[in-house]
């Protein structure tokens, strides 16, 4: 058997033709002047070629389709699901629907469904990125409005964006916890929807010298994603540094993997360890004690973001981000270490 014949590109066609692609592209979406020879020829190469433009090669209509897309990388996780109710809320407002995918951060995924939307027609995209920005420039290439949320992309400024300060929420918690005279606060992290991986592990870093207290790297652990890694990341810390006084933890995954590990530990919250997590969500308030949280405004990041993409400037260049603040909500997980006025007494530790 032959092999198979490579898919003609619009540079082939316009390579047969002896013109530009833009030129192509006019021909073939029919906007733009083009002379009645020069289109001729490139529908000839085209024909010759079988040429068979995607999604976005063919461009998208001026007219509205009422619908938008939704890219996220995991419709299961609290954070997403709030976010996801948020764009759902002011679509409806705004009479639109709105379709959702998940990318699983997974660039080629992702690239797959903004093709996708593009041949849907969709009136725009809104997406908590992978961190690649390969689909994304073919998106802007064809003029399909998009709206970032959580993340930017440094290599596509121009984007819109909203996003939670979670630099200032991840402060105000190492502050709380030196302010209560934990000296050498322990660092939980790893992935986590609508953030980039790092942006929380740099804060801590930057708050605890700026506050004089100690960063010992041996309490700085990253999990990958999942709960079985976040479980082991903790068990880990809990078993190689017993005198973890304090621990915040980057996200609700490895905050319930400290809360589970802790009780595990026979560790009690907060006499024997304070806990501080990032995300505010529902069982965290049920937890015994109510965990201190940092909460991030999920539901409003997407609402705002939606917002964003309908009111979208027709103006090229850098776009500042719309900034949402993160709160920091004191309950009954994080108190002074043992020895300390006002500390509870401490537990004899099991190990």
């Amino acid at each position: 058997m032959a092999p198979d014949r490579r898919a003609a590109t619009i540079k082939d066609v316009a390579a047969a033709a002896g013109v530009g692609v833009a030129t192509v592209s006019r021909v073939l979406s029919g906007t733009g002047s083009v002379s009645p020879a020069t289109r001729e020829r490139v529908q000839a190469a085209a024909r010759e070629l079988d040429y068979r433009p995607s999604a976005l090669g063919r461009g998208l209509k001026l007219r509205r389709t009422g619908s938008l897309g939704l890219v996220l990388p995991d419709v299961t996780d609290p954070f997403c699901a709030e976010f996801t109710a948020g764009v759902l809320d002011c679509a409806r407002t705004l009479g639109e629907h709105v379709i959702v995918d998940v990318s699983h951060d997974d660039p080629a995924r992702e690239a797959e469904i903004v093709e996708r939307f593009a041949g849907q027609r969709v009136d725009g995209i809104i997406a908590v990125p992978s961190g690649d920005a390969a689909g994304w420039r073919a998106a802007s290439a064809v003029g399909l409005p998009v709206v970032f949320a959580g993340r930017v992309l440094d290599d596509l400024p121009a984007v819109p964006a909203v996003l939670c300060d979670d630099r200032a929420g991840v402060r105000a918690a190492v502050d709380y916890l030196v302010g209560l005279g934990h000296r050498r606060p322990a660092f939980l992290g790893g992935p986590a929807p609508g953030t980039a991986v790092e942006v929380r592990e740099r804060a801590f870093r930057d708050t605890v010298a700026e506050l004089g207290a100690v960063l010992d790297e041996d309490l700085v652990v990253r999990a990958r994603s999942g709960r079985d890694s976040a479980y082991a990341a903790a068990a880990g810390l809990f078993q190689r540094r017993p005198d973890v006084t304090a621990v915040l933890a980057a996200g609700h995954v490895p905050g319930e993997a400290a809360v589970l590990v802790a009780r595990e530990f026979d560790l009690r919250v907060p006499a024997d360890v304070s806990i501080v997590m990032v995300d505010d969500v529902p069982w965290a308030e049920l937890c015994d004690p109510p965990l201190t949280v940092v909460s991030r405004p999920a539901r409003e990041l997407g609402y705002r973001a939606c917002e964003v993409l309908r009111r979208r400037p027709a103006t090229v260049g850098r776009t500042p981000p719309v900034v949402l603040p993160a709160e920091l909500v004191v309950r009954g997980s994080c108190s002074p270490p043992t020895g300390m006025p006002g500390a509870p007494p401490r537990s004899s530790r099991a190990r």
